[in-house]
C-alpha cells in the first residue's frame, strides 16, 4: 500500500484525498486549520499536527497550498520528517521565477521536488479527471508519472525547465479568468439592452468563439497584423458596448478600450485588432 501525504486540505486538496482514499492508498494529511483535516478522518486517513509528522515515512508528498510563501514555509517545516527517497509534487499555482529557483535549490540540497500544477476542480479531482502539468527533472517525473496518471485523465510533461508548468498554468488561468470576465461583460451589455443573460448565450450558437480565438491567436503569435477586423472598427464596437451597458459595472471592456486607444494613437488603427498583442510578440 502506497503511503502518501497531502499538505493542504482546502477544497481541491480534500477532493484529492477523497479520490486517493477510494483507491486504497494509505494517507496522512495536514492542514493549517486542523478542523479541515479532521473532517477527512471518516475516510480512514491519519491527521498529522505538523508538516514533519505528515510526511514521515511517506514516499509521495503532495502540496496543495495557497502561494509561494506558504509553499516555502511548509517545505521548511516538513523537511525534518521527509524521507530521503520521498518526492514532493507541488500542485500549487506559483510564480514561475520563484518556482524555478525553488526547484533548483531544493534538488541541489537533496530534496526531490517537482512542480505539478493542475487544471482540475474539486469535482474533477474526486473523479480522477482533468489535467496535471509537470516540469522539472525527467527522472523525478518518470518516478511519479504513474501516480499522477491515477489522479487525472491527462498528464502533460513540458521538459526539464523547472518553471514551464508554472508558466503554462498562469497562461491557462489567464484564459479562464479573462473569458469569465468577458462573459460577465456580455451579460452586462445584454442587461443594458433589456435582454436576459441566458438569451445572450444564444449567440454562441451563431458562431464558434474558440475557432475565432485560435485563428486570431495564431496570427497574433506570428506578428501578423494584416487587417481582417481593423482595430479602429473594433474600437467603435467597444464604444457601442460601453454605451449599451449604460454605466453598469464592467469587468474587462474598459481596459480593452484603454489599450485600443493607446494603439490607435500610436498609429495602429488600420491594423487588425490582433495588434493588441504587439508588445508581447515583439
Amino acid at each position: 500500500m502506497t503511503h502518501i501525504a497531502f499538505l493542504g486540505t482546502g477544497l481541491l486538496g480534500s477532493a484529492f484525498v477523497e479520490a486517493a482514499a477510494k483507491r486504497g492508498d494509505r494517507i496522512t494529511v495536514w492542514n493549517r486549520t486542523i478542523e479541515r483535516a479532521r473532517a477527512l478522518e471518516p475516510l480512514g486517513v491519519q491527521v498529522a499536527t505538523t508538516p514533519a509528522e505528515a510526511v514521515r515515512d511517506a514516499t509521495r508528498v503532495h502540496l496543495v497550498l495557497k502561494d509561494d510563501a506558504v509553499v516555502e514555509e511548509v517545505i521548511a517545516a516538513l523537511r525534518p520528517g521527509l524521507a530521503g527517497d520521498a518526492i514532493i509534487t507541488d500542485h500549487t499555482t506559483t510564480q514561475p521565477a520563484l518556482t524555478a529557483e525553488r526547484s533548483r535549490r531544493l534538488n541541489a540540497e537533496g530534496v526531490r521536488y517537482l512542480h505539478c500544477p493542475v487544471f482540475i476542480g474539486p469535482a474533477a479531482a474526486r473523479a480522477g479527471k482533468g489535467t496535471i502539468l509537470a516540469s522539472g527533472e525527467r527522472a523525478l517525473f518518470d518516478a511519479v508519472r504513474d501516480d499522477l496518471a491515477r489522479m487525472a485523465e491527462r498528464v502533460e510533461y513540458f521538459g526539464e525547465r523547472p518553471d514551464l508548468a508554472a508558466v503554462f498554468k498562469l497562461c491557462g488561468n489567464a484564459f479562464i479568468i479573462g473569458l469569465t470576465a468577458l462573459v460577465a461583460d456580455v451579460f452586462t451589455v445584454a442587461a443594458g439592452a433589456d435582454v436576459d443573460p441566458s438569451d445572450a448565450l444564444r449567440v454562441l450558437g451563431v458562431f464558434d468563439p474558440a475557432a475565432v480565438l485560435a485563428g486570431r491567436g495564431k496570427a497574433m503569435a506570428a506578428g501578423d497584423f494584416a487587417p481582417a477586423f481593423e482595430l479602429a472598427m473594433a474600437r467603435k464596437d467597444v464604444r457601442l458596448m460601453l454605451e449599451t451597458a449604460a454605466g453598469r459595472p464592467l469587468a474587462a471592456l474598459p481596459g480593452v478600450a484603454e489599450r485600443m486607444d493607446a494603439l490607435i494613437a500610436a498609429g495602429h488603427g488600420a491594423d487588425d485588432m490582433a495588434v493588441l498583442g504587439r508588445d508581447a510578440v515583439g
